[in-house]
């Protein structure tokens, strides 16, 4: 049995060199909602100058997904406040912390619909969900290739609920096909996913129950 690859301590080993070298290296991360994103920001905003893409088309209704950007925008905004004040009271971040950017995508649920077209009885967890990662991926490393960013990275590894491997496998290959550095994650590791919990709780964030397809909404109702 192969070794299981520590992404996790992959990131570390960049985010070190990095600094080693005084490098502030650009980066696009896909960001699919406020409370993942929280302990990600925080600990990324350190070393990269982030820019957070907001872009989610399997999201099954435009209601959800505005609301879900909406939160985004509003944590952003209270992150580049610290920034501004250099306020970090209770906040896991030093005078290197950088604002954030944001850039952001207009609804489209049809490209998902059509990307998982056959897939529709595949259990939650299955192949579906690996096209649905390819697809914003993809769409990630392709706007981080168009945008000359150094590299490109997803939120979607703080899940318990998600497969890091296979969203590395992915990223790594999309990264490779436009030409971009893919920066691996496993975000969960070092209890991030606790921090983003508690992260969530203080900023109030809108927490959904369900990861934002129709077929992982039913499945909550």
């Amino acid at each position: 049995m192969a070794n299981q690859v520590n992404y996790s301590k992959e990131l570390d080993k960049i985010v070190e060199k990095d600094r080693e070298q005084g490098r502030i290296p650009s980066l696009l991360l896909q960001v699919c909602c406020a409370p993942c994103s929280s302990y990600c920001l925080e600990y990324l905003r350190e070393d990269f100058r982030v820019t957070v893409l907001y872009y989610n088309p399997n999201i099954s209704e435009r209601a959800e997904f505005e609301k879900r950007k909406a939160e985004e925008k509003r944590l952003i905004a209270e992150y580049n406040r610290q920034v501004e004040e250099q306020d970090f009271d209770g906040m896991n971040s030093t005078g290197r912390a950088r604002k954030i950017d944001i850039l952001e995508c207009a609804y489209d649920g049809e490209v998902y619909e059509k990307a998982v077209r056959g897939l529709e009885d595949c259990p939650e967890g299955g192949d579906r969900c690996s096209v649905c990662f390819a697809l914003r991926l993809g769409k990630t490393a392709e706007l981080a290739a168009a945008g000359s960013y150094d590299c490109f990275a997803t939120t979607l590894t703080i899940s318990p609920l998600k497969d890091a491997a296979r969203l590395n496998r992915i990223g790594a290959e999309m990264g490779k096909k436009y030409g971009v550095m893919w920066l691996p994650s496993d975000f969960k590791k070092k209890n991030g996913y606790k921090r983003s919990i508690e992260l969530s709780h203080r900023f109030g964030l809108y927490r959904q129950n369900y990861c934002g397809c129709r077929f992982s909404r039913g499945e909550k109702v």
